[in-house]
């Protein structure tokens, strides 16, 4: 039974920030058991470039995709009403993203394509069990661990109470461009008919995407309702290439939150960290796990210098609740948009 000092179960941009920062004496176990894309629009918003700039890093052009969009047309089903707001986006193909990210770790981190499939307390350390791609299963021990393994977190949810916290459904679907696509552009859409939540369409490559965040009760039902209102917005979605899925989280109190404690450490959505407004999560993921590899490198108590350095991260996801009645309420967000604030003046 191999031991490490960390394991680290996920590696979406948490983890890969968390490998790439670690202390370098410690021996760390990265788990990447990533069996299908996030249903993720793949879109790096000004905060998630700012997180990425702190490590002096650029994006490899094989990351980009076109178009690069530099407005979003937001739409309103029940009304009708189309703005277009001015928005700072990079436009990347996730999946490479991510697998960048991981590139990105130290030499002192083993990277297994595995996923975690159980994990339990052992004296002062854990024995996780893990499945890799093959099939195989294997077991190692660890002082500590980190689960930076999303909204449904394996470790969060063996550990800990369940979140107080809206729990959504986010369904993603990709369809090939053709002749009658209509010009390329990003939007997000409301419609409160089929969600209280938001969606949103973007072009990559030689595909469009569909997608949102449902209540999780007929979910797919709401999703293909929605779907089939785009034809009145100019865009018809027949034959998806492939459809995602997966569980995503809206905070809206301090008990949406929970960062671990007992050796057992929280990052990135897993610990409850991402955009109530916009569903942003990846500037948490990076930032949360920065917090977490500084605490560990500063020592003494991990858990509470961990919990002190990310209060201005929960602070600043629980603000954002104050913009959510300007985007989510049907009455204001008419009232917005009719005003025209902000939104550009197409020539």
């Amino acid at each position: 039974m191999r031991k490490f000092d960390i394991i680290i179960c996920g590696a979406g941009p948490a983890g890969a920030a968390f490998a790439m920062t670690a202390p370098k004496d410690m021996k760390i176990l990265l788990l990447d058991g990533t069996v299908n894309p996030k249903p993720c629009g793949g879109l790096l918003a000004p905060d998630a470039q700012k997180a990425l700039a702190s490590f002096e890093l650029t994006l490899p052009k094989e990351i980009l995709v076109d178009p690069q969009i530099f407005s979003v047309r937001t739409i309103d089903m029940k009304t009708g009403l189309v703005r277009r707001y001015q928005r700072m986006y990079i436009n990347v193909d996730r999946d490479k993203f991510d697998k960048w990210m991981v590139s990105q770790s130290g030499c002192n981190v083993e990277i297994a394509k595995a996923r975690l499939t159980s994990c339990s307390k052992s004296g002062d350390g854990f024995v996780s069990v893990c499945k890799a791609e093959n099939g195989d299963e294997f077991t190692v021990t660890s002082k500590y661990i980190v689960g930076a393994d999303g909204a449904n977190s394996i470790v969060r949810r063996t550990f800990f109470p369940k979140l107080k916290t809206r729990q959504y459904v986010a369904i993603q679907q990709w369809f090939d461009i053709d002749e009658n696509t209509p010009d390329p552009f990003y939007s997000c859409i409301f419609d409160p008919e089929t969600s209280e939540c938001c969606s949103w369409s973007i072009y990559k490559d030689n595909y469009v995407i569909f997608g949102g965040a449902y209540e999780p009760e007929h979910c797919r039902e709401r999703f293909e309702k929605q779907k089939e209102k785009m034809k009145n917005f100019g865009l018809e979605l027949k034959n998806p290439v492939k459809t995602e899925g997966c569980l995503v989280l809206r905070p809206s109190s301090p008990s949406s939150f929970c960062t671990g404690k007992d050796g057992i450490f929280l990052i990135g959505e897993a610990a409850g960290f991402i955009s109530p407004s916009s569903l942003e999560g990846i500037s948490s993921a990076i930032n949360s796990a920065v917090a977490l590899s500084d605490s560990f490198k500063e020592g003494g108590n991990i858990h509470g210098r961990y919990s002190k350095k990310v209060i201005a991260l929960r602070m600043k996801l629980l603000a954002k609740n104050l913009k959510c009645p300007f985007m989510y309420n049907p009455v204001l967000r008419m009232l917005v948009m009719k005003s025209g604030i902000t939104a550009l003046k197409l020539k």
